[in-house]
Parts: structure tokens; C-alpha cells; sequence
């Protein structure tokens, strides 16, 4: 119960920022053709960059989608797996490549929705990740940061897979660090052997470095992780392994030396619903920056890879209707009408795990200004490809990345999840696309 209450009120303090924007905004400027309002979702790798190279559709694509003052159309967020930097960044490198104004508010990623996880902000967590890890953690409200490389300096005898970092001539005494309470898994590192190790190492001593390895110590301390990419795609020809391929590694040495599954506290990013959850909050508020006093109906998502983009993109649309049922229901109670025979099996087929909710154990919401659903979009110029995989001929059929699963662990394997409500060529024609559907000048 106490987790359940930390996190309504810390989507609370979300949205009434997003109130506050809304007073804030002026009313002079509004694209919003009445009754009809939606937003856009935007991947960044595969679908606007390969790696540094901008993937030519992008630009056009946001030249039609802003005004002549530089002014965005309609509210548009960017939503990345990544995580290896700040949104001040990550931004700027947006705004230099698509040759549009991108503010930090219109950026989120993968380890954005820590900020809610005010539970772990006071406790000593670990971070794992490359980049400036403790700077973002402490960005993210994260007090006591314990990084790998102060870990290496603490126990200098701990990382031996290479032989030319281990100490020479003489073995430094340990510095006894804080006992660790949590660990934060932000991104894939750049050396894994170091991380493995160290990690396992903190798992199996209960935080506590200076003790021996005991596999009695379980369940064992949080482990949050965000991005649950297993590919992504790069300048190279075919995929690179991404952060989700290091939980695998990580997942199998843990059950491999210990017997028992590794659990994770949280699992954030996409495809998990709370990602979305925090993606329709920045939407809200950029909304309000235009001057839109209705809600955002609808939501687009773009991306490339079928795994992450449209299973979670679908995941929370199916949230969306569990929430539209759930307020149903309510009302019907209330207004004194009879149970509906069919409720119980409709709410078993929205049932989803606490790691698809990604770990945010909260009740379906009702409230009055959810969007009515989010379609998903799949582009052909990142991990998914024409060229690699045939279309199947049949709707009804769908999109399985050759019918391997390459979603996380802990999410089922729901086929009609990785099914995109549309497929596209590129980020250029899912934009037209959109505001075809909404009736929407693009010009």
C-alpha cells in the first residue's frame, strides 16, 4: 500500500505540472480542428538517426511539421530507449540534426520514469551504465550514488578478467564503501566482464562488499532496469546488441551461480506501460504550451522495432481501454445497473504483469482526459525491413521478427502485440499518413 501511494502522488505532482503549463499557455495560437486532437511519439534510432547519420525523410518530415516561426503543429515528444545522457543533450543533438527548435520537456528517456520511484531517491543505489551515469542518477533525484568505477577503486581485487588491470606489485588495502540498497541499470557498459562481475557481486553479498557470496541472501536487494532493447540499429548493415542483451547475459550468470531467477523491482522503457504513462504526461504539457484546451485523443507512436515500439505502443493501448472499461463499470455501479456476465473475461484479457506495467503496481486510471487510444506505426529504416522480412499477406496475421521472441524475459509473448496498426517506409510518410487519418492539413 505505501507503494501504491508513492506513486499516485508522485503522478499527481506530474500532473499538476502539466495543469501548470496549461495556465501558462495563451490561447493565440492553436492548431486544434475540434473535435479531433492527437499527439506524436517519435523513436529516435531507426527512425530519425543510424547511429550519427540522419536518415533522410527526417528533416522534410519536421520541416512539414512545424509553422514558419519554427512553432510545432500539434504536441510532439521523442521517446528513446536510450539512456547514456541528459535530455539537455540529447535535445541539442536533436535540434542540430532535425534543423527544428527540440526543448529538453519534448525528450524522454529510457530512465526518465525514475523520477517517480521517490522510494529509492534517499537509499545508496549502484549505477551501471556508460556516459555520465552518477550525474544523470543525481539529475533523476537519485542522493547517494555508488558508481562501478568507485566499487573497482574500493576493492582493487574484484576485477581480474583482464590481466592488465589488476593491481601491480603490492594489493591496495579495501576502503569499506556504504552498503548498497539498490542497483540502477541505465544502458549496456563498455565493459561488460566488469560490470557482470561487480554486479553479482553485489547481489550475492546482500550490498554489503566486504562480505562473502551467500546465495541464501534471496530475494535479493531492487534491481531496477531500464531499456530492455536486445537490438537496435546503428550505421552498420544489421543490428548491434543493445542493453536487453546485457540483462540476458546478466540474468543467466545470476541463475547459473545461484539457482534462482534474478527479479527486478522495475522494468522501464518500452515497451512497459509507465513509459507511455510518463510519455502522455509530456504530450499533456506541450499540448498546453500551444494552447490546447481539449485533451489529446489520440496517440501516434513511430518506431522501427517491433519488439519495443509496437509491442509497447500496443501494451498501452490495450491500458487505455482496460482504463475506458474500468470507468465503465464504475459508472454502471453507480448509477445502480447490473453486473455485465461478460466483465470478468473482458478484464482477464486486459490483465497485464507487474513488468509490463513496468513495475508500477497502480490501478487502471479513469480519469476524464486519458487519451482514447494510441496507434502504432512501423518504419521500414531501422531494425525491422522490408528487404529482411516479408510483410504477411494476410492483416490478420502478424509482424514476429521471424517468430523469435526477442522481448524481455519477464513480458509475455503476445503476437497480436507485435502487430503494427500501420507499416510505412519511412518516418516522412507515417507523419502524412497521420494527418490523413486525423483530416489534417500537413502543409
Amino acid at each position: 500500500m505505501q507503494r501504491l501511494r508513492c506513486f499516485k502522488s508522485c503522478w499527481q505532482l506530474l500532473r499538476s505540472s502539466c495543469e501548470g503549463a496549461a495556465k501558462r499557455a495563451t490561447s493565440s495560437r492553436c492548431y486544434s480542428h475540434d473535435p479531433s486532437s492527437f499527439g506524436l511519439l517519435f523513436d529516435i534510432d531507426g527512425v530519425l538517426v543510424r547511429g550519427r547519420t540522419p536518415i533522410p525523410a527526417a528533416k522534410q518530415c519536421f520541416r512539414n511539421l512545424v509553422d514558419r516561426h519554427g512553432k510545432y503543429k500539434v504536441p510532439v515528444v521523442f521517446v528513446t530507449n536510450a539512456g547514456n545522457c541528459m535530455r539537455q543533450t540529447k535535445a541539442e543533438h536533436l535540434s542540430q540534426l532535425l534543423e527544428v527548435e527540440v526543448s529538453p520537456d519534448q525528450v524522454m528517456l529510457s530512465h526518465s520514469p525514475l523520477r517517480i520511484f521517490t522510494q529509492f531517491h534517499k537509499k545508496c543505489v549502484l549505477v551501471s551504465g556508460q556516459g555520465p551515469v552518477e550525474e544523470v542518477a543525481h539529475n533523476l533525484g537519485f542522493e547517494d550514488v555508488v558508481t562501478i568505477d568507485m566499487i573497482r577503486e574500493a576493492y582493487p581485487v574484484l576485477d581480474v578478467v583482464d590481466h592488465n588491470r589488476r593491481p601491480k606489485d603490492f594489493i591496495p588495502p579495501n576502503k569499506d564503501l556504504r552498503p548498497i540498497d539498490a542497483i540502477i541499470l541505465f544502458g549496456e557498459p563498455i565493459r561488460w566482464e566488469t560490470n557482470l562481475q561487480l554486479i553479482i557481486d553485489v547481489l550475492l553479498t546482500n550490498g554489503n562488499l566486504g562480505n562473502t557470496w551467500s546465495s541464501t541472501q534471496y530475494p535479493h536487494i531492487p534491481v531496477l532496469a531500464c531499456n530492455m532493447d536486445l537490438l537496435w540499429m546503428a550505421e552498420a548493415k544489421n543490428p548491434r546488441f543493445g542493453h536487453g542483451m546485457f540483462l540476458v547475459c546478466l540474468e543467466n550468470l545470476y541463475k547459473k551461480v545461484t539457482g534462482y531467477d534474478l527479479k527486478y523491482e522495475a522494468l522501464i522503457g518500452k515497451p512497459s506501460v509507465v513509459t507511455y504513462n510518463y510519455a502522455e504526461l509530456l504530450i499533456r504539457q506541450q499540448a498546453a504550451k500551444l494552447g490546447w484546451n481539449t485533451p489529446v485523443k489520440t496517440l501516434y507512436a513511430i518506431g522501427d522495432n517491433p519488439m519495443a515500439d509496437i509491442y509497447g505502443a500496443n501494451l498501452y493501448n490495450r491500458y487505455l481501454q482496460a482504463s475506458k472499461h474500468t470507468k465503465a463499470k464504475v459508472q454502471a455501479k453507480s448509477c445502480g445497473g447490473g453486473v455485465d456476465p461478460t466483465a470478468q473475461s473482458v478484464d482477464d484479457h486486459h490483465k497485464m504483469t507487474s513488468a509490463e506495467m513496468g513495475g508500477a503496481t497502480v490501478a487502471y486510471e479513469s480519469r476524464e482526459d486519458l487519451p482514447e487510444a494510441c496507434s502504432s506505426i512501423l518504419v521500414c529504416t531501422g531494425v525491422y525491413s522490408r528487404d529482411q522480412q516479408e510483410l504477411p499477406s494476410d492483416p490478420a496475421q502478424t509482424v514476429t521478427e521471424q517468430h523469435i521472441f526477442h522481448g524481455h524475459r519477464d513480458f509475455r509473448f503476445d503476437p497480436t502485440l507485435t502487430q503494427p496498426s500501420f507499416v510505412v517506409q519511412d518516418v516522412k510518410e507515417a507523419v502524412e499518413l497521420v494527418f490523413q487519418q486525423e483530416g489534417w492539413p500537413l502543409e
